[in-house]
């Protein structure tokens, strides 16, 4: 009995162990994210110590998975007096084992929020294929170094703590575990040790489910207040991972349904005054412009993370974009413009192909290439050459396969460029990216014919690299990169536009998505997709629009400018001529829809709605509404018609 209660006291210890590491990876993560609280939040030091609680909460779960089997293990051979003094070691084994992969999800996680405001979550499987990449982009980021460096210190400091419980407890050998073993003993003491077995199993069952009752513990127990941030806090990273990836293990969750698909149909053909065409989709027309074509060029740049929070336009005072701004007051440009999404395969996918991104998927990825319409095939097809440039490998995000299948004739990528200019594992910088794209549209310009080339830029993306002269002392990393990437886009505007052919070309510019800018003020904080949409050319005239439109517009606009007939099955409008009534997007497993006054935010994962009155653009929550039901219905139609379409292959004409 004896060599069981002291077993029972080393499990005991390492789980208390286990949770003050947990804890104080918790104390680092609050500190890295404190500056997203805002002020009214600071103060409340009963919020932030229940998120602590909640956190302890859900480590003990994790801890308890972990702890399962040794204490199965431990029971059982207490019971059949099956002692070594190899299973002690073993012990140690597992856990050193586990919770350093627990440690990577806690350190980790620390950046990973900082850049998504998410915590980990089943989208991070879609960066395992790019192995070297994706741990270029870990250990190229300089700031990235002091959660390493946290981990490594915890993973040393646990195992030796571990070694030390074990020696403090007992010296075992097989010689002692003998003379301590069960030999002989009485029934009675073997039922006590069967009942206090049961008990142990039974409460860490118990810490598994996390709670009492029908359902066990969920993400959205996290919940109390309404500092997302805070709510994330008490919430454990591994367990976020490994529910949301089980999630989207389950049949019922491949497939989005918020709504059913005839009522989402007819309503989606309501908003946009379209019957469909049979053979195509319920949302496909013809549009037949009158007049003739207006055969220009059409250059697309999709600037990594360009927030509109970082120009000086919509608020920012540290004169960040100074050429942006100035090509946004020369430009048609566009005020309350929103990305699909939170990812750049999403504002890719989104703006060639005019189709909203459903939460995280990549649409992109997968053996079976899906097929689409859009700008690249429509232009295509009215004889223009078609280019893609972009900073890293073309199998990231299955790009070349991708787009190549849909529209594009040549793919520029890392492959192509000088070896000796690569920088990180995102491949070139800014810089090369336009000086080797200006020679390779001037000779695509004198074979003749119109083209159309998109450029994506990766410099605005940790790990940041920045150039000597824009390194500031009185920027931090992330805004100095940010000063960088628009001076790339204004020596790469001033050299095209100079250009015969960049007389004849029609610039388009925005974001593939936004960033975390300042505090995160609500759930789903509006710098992540509130992105600038600059359409620049000779014969634009300037003004600013301040119609709602998203990255789905940009494509039927520009055919729009271009005059061109084709079969429109998207999900687009033409910004010229049409109007919408809200915007609507999505972060992750985040949706949202907002219009002036409101705005209607619903965590899938938590299935929690959050509804916000906008006040000078900062939002107050309330309750739901008529209001709000109207905005739940327009983004919840859409998204669940593009899930019936895309399940139904209607994605071409």
């Amino acid at each position: 009995m004896k060599l069981f209660l002291k077993t029972l006291g080393y499990l005991l210890g390492v789980q208390i162990l286990a949770l003050l590491f947990m804890t104080c990876f918790r104390i680092e993560f609050f500190f890295s994210v404190r500056s997203q609280l805002g002020a009214d939040v600071v103060g409340r030091t009963g919020w932030i110590f229940k998120s602590f609680l909640h956190g302890v909460w859900f480590d003990n779960v994790i801890a308890c998975y972990i702890m399962a089997w040794p204490l199965v293990v431990a029971c059982f051979v207490s019971l059949f007096d099956l002692w070594r003094s190899w299973i002690y070691k073993a012990f140690n084994f597992w856990f050193v084992f586990w919770y350093t992969i627990v440690f990577m999800g806690e350190a980790g996680n620390i950046p990973y929020f900082n850049y998504f405001s998410k915590l980990l979550n089943a989208s991070i499987w879609n960066w395992t294929e790019y192995g070297t990449t994706t741990l270029g982009m870990i250990f190229g980021e300089v700031s990235y170094y002091i959660y390493i460096i946290s981990f490594i210190i915890a993973v040393v400091l646990f195992g030796v703590a571990l070694h030390i419980l074990r020696a403090h407890l007992f010296r075992l050998t097989d010689e002692n575990i003998h003379e301590m073993s069960f030999k002989g003993i009485t029934w009675p003491i073997r039922g006590c040790i069967l009942l206090c077995s049961v008990f142990f199993l039974s409460a860490c069952l118990l810490g598994i489910r996390g709670r009492l009752g029908y359902n066990p513990i969920k993400v959205s127990a996290a919940y109390f207040c309404t500092s997302p941030v805070l709510n994330n806090l008490g919430i454990n990273p591994v367990f976020c991972l490994l529910t949301s990836t089980l999630d989207e293990m389950r049949p019922e969750n491949k497939i989005l349904h918020l709504m059913e698909n005839d009522l989402a149909v007819r309503q989606v053909q309501q908003f946009y005054s379209r019957n469909g065409i049979d053979s195509i989709s319920p949302i496909a027309r013809k549009i037949v412009p009158q007049g003739r074509p207006n055969r220009k060029n059409v250059v697309i740049i999709l600037m990594e993370s360009m927030s509109a929070k970082l120009m000086e336009r919509f608020g920012n005072t540290k004169k960040l974009t100074p050429y942006l701004d100035s090509l946004y007051s020369q430009s048609l440009s566009f005020a309350n413009f929103y990305s699909a999404g939170n990812h750049t395969n999403h504002g890719l996918y989104s703006t060639l192909y005019s189709f909203p991104s459903i939460m995280f998927r990549n649409a992109m990825k997968g053996s079976d290439i899906p097929v689409y319409s859009g700008l690249p095939t429509v232009l295509k097809e009215n004889g223009y050459s078609t280019m893609f440039f972009m900073t890293h490998e073309s199998q990231y995000d299955n790009m070349n396969a991708f787009f190549r299948t849909n529209g594009y004739d040549e793919i520029y990528a890392q492959e192509n460029y000088s070896k000796e200019k690569i920088v990180n594992h995102f491949g070139v910088p800014d810089d090369y990216l336009f000086s080797y794209a200006l020679p390779v549209l001037r000779e695509r310009a004198a074979q003749g014919g119109p083209f159309m080339a998109t450029l994506l830029t990766i410099s605005n993306h940790p790990p940041y690299v920045i150039p000597e002269q824009y390194q500031d002392a009185e920027l931090q990393p992330e805004e100095q990169i940010v000063r960088y990437a628009d001076d790339c886009i204004r020596q790469f505007m001033n050299a095209a536009t100079q250009e015969e052919w960049g007389k004849e070309t029609i610039f388009v510019l925005l974001g593939d998505h936004g960033k975390l800018v300042g505090s995160a003020d609500c759930e789903l904080p509006e710098s992540f997709n509130h992105i600038p949409l600059i359409i620049y050319s000779d014969d634009i005239v300037a003004q600013e629009r301040i119609d709602f439109a998203g990255q789905v517009d940009v494509a039927p606009t520009l055919l729009s400018l271009l005059n061109l007939p084709y079969v429109q099955n998207n999900f687009g409008i033409d910004l010229m001529n049409e109007r919408r009534p809200a915007a609507f997007y999505s972060a992750d497993k985040t949706i949202a829809a907002r219009d002036n006054q409101r705005l209607y935010v619903y965590n899938a994962e938590t299935q929690t709605e959050f509804c916000y009155m906008l006040h000078e653009g900062k939002p107050q929550e309330t309750v739901m509404s008529p209001e709000f039901v109207t905005l739940k219905n327009y983004v919840y139609s859409l998204l669940q018609t593009t899930e019936y379409m895309v399940q139904q292959g209607m994605t071409t004409d």
